[in-house]
C-alpha cells in the first residue's frame, strides 16, 4: 500500500537563519503544534514564535521547516517515522511510557498524513494562532503552475513581468541619478 507524507523542502538557506534548529531537507514531518502545548506565546523566544506561527517539525532533527511537500511514503518508511517520533516523545518530551508515545506519534503522523491529499511535488505551508487558549492551524497549498510549452525548461514556469502592447503614447519619465545624489547628501 502506498501513502503520501509530508517531507521537509528548503528552497533558500532561510530556515537556517529563522529557527533555533532547521529540519535537514528531506525528513518526514508533521504539523509540530504539540511543541507549543500549554506554554503562551510570551514565554517563547522570537524564535520559537516564528517556528510557532509557520514551521513543520521534522521528526529526526526536531527541526522547523517554512515548507513541506507532499511526498510518497512506502509502508515500512512510514512505520519508520512513527517509532521515530514515539522515541523523541519519549525521550524528549516525557511520554509516561511506548505505547503512548507510540499511540501519540501515530495520531501525528495520521493527521500530517491527512494534510497530503494534493498531488505529489504540492508544497504545504503552515500558519498558527492562539486563540482563546487553543491553538489554531490553517495549512495553504502551493502547487506547480502547468508548464508553458512555447518556453525552455527552466523557464517554462515563471513569469517575472507580463508585458501589453498598448497603442497610446506614454510620458516618458526620466531620472537624472546624478540630482537625486547630490540631494541626499545636501549637495545644491
Amino acid at each position: 500500500m502506498s501513502f503520501k507524507l509530508p517531507r521537509t523542502i528548503r528552497l533558500d538557506p532561510s530556515d537556517t537563519l529563522v529557527f533555533a534548529r532547521a529540519a535537514a531537507p528531506g525528513e518526514w514531518a508533521v504539523s509540530g503544534a504539540f511543541m507549543f502545548a500549554g506554554r503562551g506565546l510570551e514565554s517563547l523566544s522570537a524564535k520559537e514564535r516564528i517556528a510557532f506561527r509557520g514551521g513543520f517539525l521534522g521528526v529526526a532533527s526536531l527541526g522547523w521547516s517554512t515548507l513541506v511537500v507532499v511526498s510518497p511514503a512506502r509502508a515500512d518508511e512510514r512505520d519508520a517515522a512513527v517509532a521515530a517520533l514515539a522515541r523523541r516523545l519519549r525521550e524528549n518530551f516525557g511520554a509516561p511510557d511506548d505505547a503512548s508515545a507510540r499511540t501519540a506519534a501515530q495520531e501525528e503522523i495520521d493527521f500530517a498524513a491527512s494534510l497530503c491529499g494534493h498531488p505529489e511535488g504540492t508544497l504545504l505551508g503552515v500558519h498558527r494562532v492562539m486563540e482563546e487558549g487553543s491553538i489554531r492551524e490553517q495549512f495553504r497549498s502551493l502547487q506547480k503552475r502547468a508548464a508553458d510549452p512555447a518556453r525552455d525548461r527552466l523557464h517554462g514556469h515563471s513569469r517575472a513581468f507580463h508585458f501589453i502592447d498598448s497603442d497610446e503614447e506614454e510620458a516618458v519619465e526620466r531620472v537624472d541619478l546624478a540630482a537625486l545624489a547630490k540631494k541626499t547628501r545636501g549637495g545644491p
